[in-house]
């Protein structure tokens, strides 16, 4: 067989390559945000899932203690601690009249962004660097952030 001038071709030419890549390029464009609003959601889940949590624990403890809420002060202690009826202190084991609680196992995590992002710790007002904002007074718990939900509602209104 007999080639003359004709060589065989090898690889893709330019045109080609440069068209896989604007077809790649679409496609992530479309993905990645429908990935990142995923997980958008799954930490606005978390958060619902973790203020459920806690205000439950807080109602309960309001319950046991004849109408008495926690301590700001001392929020995460009486919480995961064991109390007497008129929260005097707080002790690590059910002894004496110490037989009320535990009500969490620990203070959760506040997983969306913001002020107090990643940290699980309670104060009772904003700009204090920590997950969770709670009033000992009326008992509410919010979470500790300026930032807005998907839907455009603000997480500390939840």
């Amino acid at each position: 067989m007999v080639r003359g001038t004709q060589q065989l071709r090898r690889g893709f030419s330019l045109i080609e390559l440069v068209i896989v890549i604007v077809i790649i390029g679409i496609i992530a464009a479309i993905a990645i945000p429908r990935m990142s609003r995923g997980a958008q959601g799954a930490a606005e889940s978390s958060l619902k899932a973790n203020l459920a949590v806690l205000r439950n624990a807080i109602d309960l403890f309001h319950t046991e203690h004849e109408g008495k809420y926690p301590n700001a002060a001392a929020f995460a202690a009486e919480m995961t601690g064991y109390t007497d009826l008129e929260v005097t202190a707080v002790e690590t084991s059910r002894t004496g009249d110490f037989i009320y609680g535990p009500y969490l196992r620990e203070v959760p995590i506040m997983p969306v962004p913001g002020a107090g992002s990643k940290l699980n710790g309670v104060a009772a007002g904003p700009g204090t660097g920590v997950g969770w904002i709670y009033n000992a007074t009326t008992g509410k718990i919010y979470a500790n952030t300026a930032e807005q939900a998907l839907n455009g509602d603000d997480f500390s209104d939840w």
